[in-house]
């Protein structure tokens, strides 16, 4: 096959691919997931349930593929957050209002729910560990982080503290919870 074909082909094939995860993403926000079908997802993407099974066998399968972009979504734009320039706190405060944010918007869907036990979940979250881990080594490191307790210690407390965000009923008390956080990681007096 000529290299041109065959990558029109895998673009074509990666464009149906967002089609069918952008239309189940809007079925779900529409429709809740248990009115999900692969017949919906099929109908609203514009394509028949044939295509659908050539890129998906079951609905299980494009719930978990949808819920791993989100989840590399995340991861990215995390990354993205603790890249920006900044001294060390800053960089970990801008990490950790990107985590609430995320979790606040996403942690209430049932797609979240049903995926909490995936492998792709277990994975995002070891990669926020070690992301957190980093900036929290660097912040100790500058003396702007209590350094009594390990920091893997500290990132697991700062996800367990930020991860129940979708039940906070404001942005404000967002705000502050982060605030909080924050707080008990700095040095003692």
């Amino acid at each position: 096959m000529p290299k041109i074909w065959a990558d029109t082909m895998e673009l074509h094939r990666r464009d149906m691919r967002a089609s069918i995860l952008d239309a189940t993403a809007a079925l779900i926000a529409e429709h809740g997931l248990g009115a999900t079908t692969m017949l919906a997802i099929a109908e609203r993407a514009g394509m028949g349930r044939a295509t659908l099974y050539k890129y998906f066998r079951e609905l299980d399968a494009v719930l978990l593929a949808l819920h791993e972009r989100d989840v590399a979504s995340h991861l990215a734009e995390l990354q993205a957050a603790r890249d920006r320039q900044g001294t060390p706190w800053q960089r970990l405060e801008r990490v950790l209002d990107t985590y609430a944010r995320l979790a606040h918007v996403e942690h209430g869907s049932e797609l979240v729910a049903r995926m909490r036990h995936s492998e792709s979940v277990a994975r995002g979250f070891q990669q926020l560990g070690q992301l957190l881990q980093a900036l929290l080594a660097d912040a100790i490191a500058q003396g702007l982080v209590r350094e009594d307790i390990p920091p893997p210690e500290l990132a697991a407390f700062c996800i367990g503290a930020l991860s129940d965000a979708h039940t906070l009923p404001s942005q404000a008390a967002l705000r502050r919870r982060v605030q909080l956080t924050l707080a008990a990681l700095r040095p003692a007096g």
